[in-house]
């Protein structure tokens, strides 16, 4: 089977998501294109993956409707891996090969970002955006018509970002006006929205399941059965991901869709994170089965988050699968994992709504100021990991010059500080169990 698709990414998301997809085209005779998948990083798993002989083998588990699904799939949709810093120039030799169409990538977050100390002669340049951008010009010296590219990262315009980025080094590494115009010209830059959760390895069921598939599987894989992918464009011509019963969603602005899942999904992990966290819970099934938590959690989705962004009947189906999402017995979701680099996302996933709100009703959402309370006090008394620069901020200030700062949130929060300051107080003077009871209150 020939070679179609380049991925940027090694990850278990990748693994549970684009690649199982391609790999149900392959099982239902719909598609019969590969991925060769590039590491964006110096990454072990590429030694990992052709080991394998790039298979490997993810269990979708989860609840539907209230039944139980199971799904056990070895997949076999990559052909080979490739480390750019082991091997630039088999890096490079992909943009000689016609049959690549498809560029996919999901280098988390901080991927999509331009680093001007990257050069043209490094090999291969540091940044995600430069290394394709050496790849596009070798494409485009080979004199092949460019590639559709899916980015899967979640930021905002995560394609238009990329292509920024891609644009910017064009610019900067003097590669000419003509290969900056076919990058515009000859190249498809599709923003996507992508939603599973997906797991990783399962350290606690790894022994037991790779007896059930007979062998050792280092790249072991777990994920919910939920999935959504949205791409702006439309190839379902080339790649019939609908027509293989997929949930995808091809459309002309992907920014509704993006807008729903990071305030509903996203907006609703953030915003109990650190509540549980205070209280001692490690996990988003312990927060389902925590009666208070679960309380605080519901106050938020339904009457502060779904009143805010629409309360259609799609928003709120998609609310209710939600928490049926995180009920899900199998998903060992780390609220530590959730707690990741909180301050930005608090910016980008809460923070509109509570700012939304205000502006609606003439005052905040209690129970959203007091999420920020709750991250800001674990911030000061615990260990968070966050850039270096923001832990030192709220760690060394007082709490109208962390609210006044811009560089954390994004803009100025000083208007937040009176409802702020009695969040902080109760959470101080009563322990946060009772402090949440008065933030429902």
């Amino acid at each position: 089977m020939k070679e179609t698709i380049i991925q940027f990414g090694t990850g278990n998301f990748l693994r549970g998501f684009a690649d199982y997809f391609i790999h149900i085209l392959h099982e239902k005779g719909l598609y019969d294109g590969k991925i060769t998948v590039v590491s964006p990083t110096d990454s072990k798993t590429v030694d990992i993956l052709n080991a394998q002989n790039c298979r490997y083998n993810l269990y979708l588990r989860g609840i539907k409707d209230g039944t139980e699904i199971h799904k056990h799939t070895e997949i076999h949709s990559i052909s080979r891996a490739i480390n750019p810093y082991k091997d630039f120039a088999g890096f490079l030799s992909l943009a000689e090969n016609p049959d690549f169409r498809f560029i996919i990538s999901n280098t988390t977050e901080a991927g999509i970002k331009y680093v001007p100390e990257n050069r043209f002669d490094d090999k291969p340049a540091s940044s995600f955006p430069a290394k394709l951008t050496q790849l596009l010009y070798a494409r485009y010296k080979s004199g092949l018509s460019g590639f559709v590219i899916f980015a899967c990262e979640l930021i905002e315009n995560n394609a238009k970002q990329l292509k920024n980025c891609v644009l910017r080094y064009a610019e900067q590494w003097n590669l000419g006006d003509a290969f900056a115009l076919w990058i515009d010209n000859e190249n498809t830059f599709c923003n996507t929205l992508v939603d599973r959760i997906v797991t990783g390895y399962p350290h606690d069921e790894a022994e037991e399941l790779c007896k059930k598939i007979g062998y050792s599987d280092k790249l072991l894989n777990t994920g919910e059965i939920y999935h959504l992918w949205v791409i702006e464009g439309d190839f379902e011509h080339e790649i019939p991901l609908r027509k293989a019963g997929l949930n995808v969603i091809w459309t002309k602005d992907v920014l509704p869709y993006k807008k729903r899942k990071v305030r509903v999904l996203n907006g609703a992990h953030t915003s109990i994170v650190f509540p549980a966290l205070l209280r001692g819970l490690e996990t988003v099934e312990d927060c389902m089965e925590d009666e208070q938590i679960c309380a605080f959690l519901r106050e938020c989705l339904y009457k502060y988050i779904l009143p805010v962004i629409g309360e259609s009947e799609e928003n709120t189906a998609f609310a209710d699968s939600v928490l049926e999402r995180f009920k899900n017995p199998y998903i060992k979701h780390r609220l530590q994992s959730i707690a990741l680099n909180s301050v930005s996302k608090f910016a980008v996933r809460v923070l509109p709504t509570a700012i939304a709100y205000k502006r609606q009703h003439s005052v905040y959402p209690k129970p959203l100021v007091f999420s920020l309370a709750a991250l800001i006090e674990y911030y000061k008394t615990s260990l968070p990991q966050d850039d270096e620069k923001a832990v030192s901020l709220i760690r060394e200030n007082d709490y109208d010059v962390i609210l006044a700062s811009e560089s954390l949130w994004g803009m100025d929060l000083s208007a937040m500080l009176p409802m702020f300051k009695i969040c902080t107080e109760k959470i101080h003077k009563y322990g946060i169990r009772e402090a949440i009871k008065w933030a429902l209150s």
